[in-house]
C-alpha cells in the first residue's frame, strides 16, 4: 500500500497509510515551481522589447495586480520553457503524483499563463490562478481552496509568509524555502510539515550578480594619471575614488542589463547559469539592489564635482539606452559599447583635473570598437557552432560574422596606427626622455590583436574578451612589456 511522510521535523519520519493522504496536492507556482515569478519575469519581458510598455502597465496597475497580470500576460512573449524550474520540487510533485495523489497547481499568477505552465509540465490534473479581476493569493487563496477542496481536504505547497494562512487550513504544510522566519514559524504552528531546502547561496549569487570581477576594467580611469605622468598622492586618491564610484555604477547597469537579457541569456549554453536567469537570486531583490547602487554612485559622484557627476550621469543615460534599446541594433550596440568604455577614460581625467589627450581618445575608440566586434564575433561563431540563424535580443545574423570579423580587425589595426603617429609626436618628446623605447608598443599591441583575432576565429574566445585578456598569460606577458617599455621611456 503507498505510503507518504509525516513529518514533525525535518527528521525521524513516521509511515502513514495511503487512506490518510488527502486527496488533493496544492501547489503554488511562483517561488515554489518556479525559481522566479511570473509577474516579475513578464514585466521585464515586455520592458526589455518596448520601455514605454513601463508606463501602460502602471495604468493597468490601477485597476489591481490581477488586472495587471492579465495585461502582461497578454502582451508577452514569455517562453515558458525556460523558466528556471525547481526540479527538487518538480521531483517531490511526480512521487505524490506517482502515489496516485490529485495534483492542483493553485497561485496567483494569471490563469493563461499557468495553464501554459501546467501544459508544458504535465504533472496538474487542475489549474487555478487570477482571473484578471481577483488575485488569487493570501487570503483569497486560502478560502479558495477551503472551499474547493473541503471535502477531501488537502496538503499544499508555497514558499512565502503569505501562505501562512493556507498552511494554517492545509493537513501537511510543505515549505520551499530557506527563511528562517518562515520555517520557525512553520515548524511552530503546523503540526505536519515538510521542507523542500532551496539549496543555493542568494547570498553568494547576488555578489556574482555585481560581476566584480568586471570592476578592473574601471582602470581606465586611471590612464589620463599615467600618460601625463601625474601620481601625487591627492590625484592617486581622486582616481581611487573615481574607480570605486564606476564600479557601484557598473555593478548597477550589469544588474539592469542582466534583467533585461533574461531570455537571450536563457537561450544561452553558458549565460543560462547567470544569477537571475538561474533563479538563485529573485528578480525583485535584483532591482532593488541596483537602484540602491545607482542611488550610491550618483550621490557620491558630487564629491568629485559638477564634471564628473555628469559624465557618471551621461553613463548611466547611455548604458540605460543600451539595455533598454541601441544593443538591438547592429554596429551602433559596438560602437555605445566602444564610447562607453572611452566615457571612462574621460572619467578619469575630469576626476583628476588633468587635460585629456586626444590622441589617447582617439586610440581608445579604435581600439575598443575592436575588442567590442570581437565580442560580437564570439556570439556569433557560438550561434553558428549551435546551428542557429539569429541573434535573440540582438540584431545580428550569422552571416554577418565575416563583416564584423573585418570591422574588429581593421578597427584594431588602425589603433596600433594611431600609436605610432602619436609615438612620433612632439607631445611624446616633451613627456619621455627616449621616446625611442615606446617603439616596442607598436609590435606588442599587432601581435596580441592578430592573436585575439585567432583566438576568437577559432571559437576559443571568452564571451568577454576583456575578461579572457585578464587571465591569459600570453595577454599578460604582453601588458608586462607595453609596462616596461614605458617605463624604461620615461627613466632610462
Amino acid at each position: 500500500m503507498p505510503k507518504i511522510l509525516d513529518r514533525s521535523g525535518p527528521e525521524n519520519p513516521v509511515q502513514k497509510d495511503a487512506s490518510a493522504v488527502p486527496v488533493v496536492l496544492a501547489v503554488d507556482l511562483d517561488g515554489t515551481v518556479l525559481r522566479s515569478d511570473l509577474l516579475d519575469e513578464s514585466f521585464l519581458e515586455v520592458l526589455s522589447r518596448d520601455w514605454r510598455t513601463a508606463f501602460t502597465a502602471l495604468i493597468a496597475l490601477s485597476k489591481g495586480r490581477a488586472h495587471l497580470k492579465r495585461f502582461l500576460a497578454e502582451h508577452t512573449q514569455l517562453d515558458i520553457t525556460q523558466l528556471p524550474y525547481n526540479t527538487d520540487v518538480l521531483a517531490f510533485i511526480a512521487a505524490r503524483r506517482a502515489e496516485g495523489q490529485r495534483i492542483a497547481l493553485v497561485t496567483a499568477a494569471d490563469q493563461t499563463q499557468a495553464e501554459a505552465v501546467a501544459a508544458h509540465l504535465g504533472l496538474f490534473d487542475e489549474v487555478h490562478g487570477s482571473d484578471g479581476i481577483h488575485n488569487l493569493k493570501g487570503a483569497a487563496k486560502t478560502a479558495f481552496l477551503v472551499d474547493h477542496f473541503s471535502a477531501q481536504g488537502f496538503d499544499y505547497v508555497g514558499d512565502t509568509l503569505a501562505d501562512l494562512p493556507v498552511w494554517a487550513e492545509a493537513q501537511t504544510s510543505i515549505v520551499v524555502s530557506d527563511n528562517t522566519t518562515l520555517l520557525t514559524n512553520v515548524k511552530q504552528n503546523m503540526s505536519r510539515w515538510h521542507h523542500i531546502p532551496l539549496g543555493q547561496n542568494q547570498g553568494q549569487a547576488l555578489v556574482k550578480s555585481l560581476r566584480p570581477h568586471q570592476w578592473i576594467k574601471n582602470i581606465l580611469i586611471g590612464l589620463p594619471i599615467l600618460g601625463a605622468h601625474s601620481l601625487d598622492p591627492l590625484t592617486l586618491m581622486q582616481a581611487a575614488l573615481a574607480f570605486v564610484i564606476f564600479s557601484l555604477m557598473a555593478s548597477a547597469i550589469y544588474i539592469l542589463n542582466d534583467l533585461l537579457d533574461l531570455s537571450s541569456d536563457r537561450a544561452h549554453p553558458r549565460k543560462r547559469h547567470r544569477p537571475f536567469a538561474s533563479g538563485a537570486v529573485s528578480l525583485r531583490l535584483g532591482a532593488a539592489l541596483g537602484l540602491i547602487l545607482l542611488c550610491l554612485a550618483i550621490s557620491a559622484s558630487t564629491l568629485l564635482g559638477a564634471g564628473f557627476l555628469s559624465v557618471m550621469l551621461l553613463y548611466a543615460i547611455m548604458t540605460t539606452a543600451y539595455s533598454l534599446s541601441l544593443k538591438q541594433y547592429p554596429i551602433l550596440d559596438i560602437t555605445t559599447l566602444a564610447g562607453l568604455y572611452t566615457l571612462r577614460i574621460i572619467a578619469g581625467g575630469i576626476a583628476t583635473n588633468i587635460p585629456l589627450s586626444m590622441w589617447l581618445l582617439v586610440f581608445s575608440v579604435f581600439f575598443f570598437f575592436a575588442l567590442a566586434a570581437v565580442k560580437r564575433q564570439t556570439e556569433l561563431l557560438d550561434l553558428q557552432n549551435r546551428g542557429e540563424v539569429r541573434a535573440k535580443g540582438r540584431g545580428y545574423h550569422v552571416d554577418d560574422l565575416p563583416l564584423i570579423t573585418q570591422m574588429a580587425l581593421a578597427s584594431g589595426y588602425i589603433s596600433v596606427l594611431v600609436m605610432a603617429l602619436y609615438i612620433n609626436s612632439a607631445q611624446v618628446a616633451e613627456l619621455y626622455s627616449q621616446p625611442m623605447a615606446l617603439w616596442v608598443v607598436c609590435p606588442i599591441l599587432l601581435y596580441w590583436l592578430s592573436r585575439m583575432a585567432l583566438i576568437t576565429h577559432r571559437g576559443q574566445m571568452h564571451d568577454d574578451p576583456i575578461v579572457f585578456a585578464i587571465k591569459d598569460r600570453t595577454s599578460q606577458i604582453c601588458c608586462f612589456g607595453v609596462t616596461l617599455a614605458a617605463i624604461v621611456g620615461i627613466w632610462a
